[in-house]
């Protein structure tokens, strides 16, 4: 029993720092990216003091980490069952009676466990920090925002108010879509003719209202106004504009439920935010389906040969599997299915894949 239990938790430790290991090399990979970028658009658009830019990199390295968390269990799976295929370790386990099933279960508990964690604890702590990033970077290049939305397109929504339409845009969305940064706006009156352009530091939604910071007014044939503070009418509710401007990636996991719920009430489009909830209530079952992929390709004795070709059709299934998923999220996103047949189909469709070529290689 003592003896089962050890071997166990060694297996389950190999596995677990081979799947950290992976997750940290693509972290700096991530971060030093991401810190050359922030440095390249400081310099272009204005001086940004480094600590900030140290900031924002840090504070959203875990939301780029977690589009990476399945593709770190392959990869450190891979690692983890081909040391111990090198070492003779799985032929000795092998030879001792046990079972595939049975040397594989500690990765599949690790895989399950990383999938649970990363949807329960890891995606809130991402979120919080890519919301608190957005912020410091709308502040950070706020003043260079008309420079930004030319190179990156901003967002941009229609709406409506007590003074008549306006087109709204902005360089940057935080606080999920109810602080603005780097503002444009072309309003027309109540007949549809336009009145005049807005361009203002930033904007915050209020009750019926936007209150824009900053602002410069142009109106046909006059000179433009400054004025620290302006109000635009709108008819937009803080749910609609989240819906309008807001990144599913900056909302937790738990919060989710509650805002689906509110905007069904709205009468709003909630597909993205279905999509978004499934995906992140099915990774566990996709670690789960990502430890048994790599075991399909790890197992082969290094004595037959092929190895690397069995490695590399792993890394190009796994490959294969994102890209797959992303379609079927987009599919889900566009209402051509349901949210939890976009999220579960490509996991499901692995999962049975795998457990079969498994099947197939160990029973024959």
């Amino acid at each position: 029993m003592i003896a089962g239990f050890t071997l166990t938790r060694y297996i389950a430790r190999m596995f677990i720092v081979a799947i950290v290991s992976t997750l940290t090399v693509c972290a700096l990979l991530i971060f030093m990216i991401d810190f050359v970028e922030l440095l390249r658009m400081a310099g272009k658009y204005g001086a940004v003091p480094g600590t900030t830019l140290l900031r924002i990199a840090l504070l959203r390295l875990p939301a780029y980490i977690e589009f990476l968390i399945g593709f770190a269990v392959l990869v450190g799976s891979i690692s983890a069952l081909i040391y111990l295929n090198r070492k003779s370790e799985l032929a000795v386990m092998r030879a001792g009676g046990m079972s595939v099933w049975q040397f594989l279960g500690p990765g599949l508990f690790v895989g399950l466990a990383v999938g649970i964690f990363a949807m329960a604890v890891f995606n809130p702590l991402a979120s919080r920090g890519r919301a608190t990033s957005e912020k410091l970077y709308a502040k950070a290049f706020g003043n260079e925002a008309n420079l930004l939305r030319a190179q990156g397109g901003g967002s941009w929504i229609r709406q409506n108010g007590a003074d008549g339409e306006s087109v709204l845009g902005a360089a940057a969305a935080s606080n999920q879509g109810l602080t603005l940064t780097g503002v444009l706006v072309f309003a027309y009156d109540r007949e549809g003719h336009f009145s005049e352009r807005i361009d203002a530091g930033s904007a915050e939604l209020k009750d019926g209202y936007w209150e824009l910071q900053d602002a410069w007014v142009t109106r046909l044939g006059q000179e433009p106004e400054k004025f620290k503070s302006y109000l635009l009418s709108t008819y937009l509710t803080p749910d609609r504009v989240q819906d309008a401007l807001g990144t599913v990636f900056s909302i937790s996991f738990w919060d989710l439920p509650e805002l689906i719920q509110a905007a069904d009430k709205a009468k709003l489009s909630t597909e993205r935010l279905r999509v978004q909830y499934q995906s992140l209530l099915v990774r566990p079952m996709l670690c789960l389906a990502m430890v048994l992929l790599a075991a399909t390709v790890s197992l082969r004795s290094f004595r037959s040969g092929g190895i690397q070709t069995m490695v590399a059709t792993g890394m190009i299934g796994g490959v294969g599997f994102f890209l797959l998923s992303e379609i079927a999220r987009q599919i889900g996103i566009a209402g051509l299915a349901p949210a939890w047949v976009a999220a579960w189909m490509p996991v499901v469709l692995v999962l049975a894949i795998s457990t079969t070529v498994l099947l197939h290689q160990e029973d024959g």
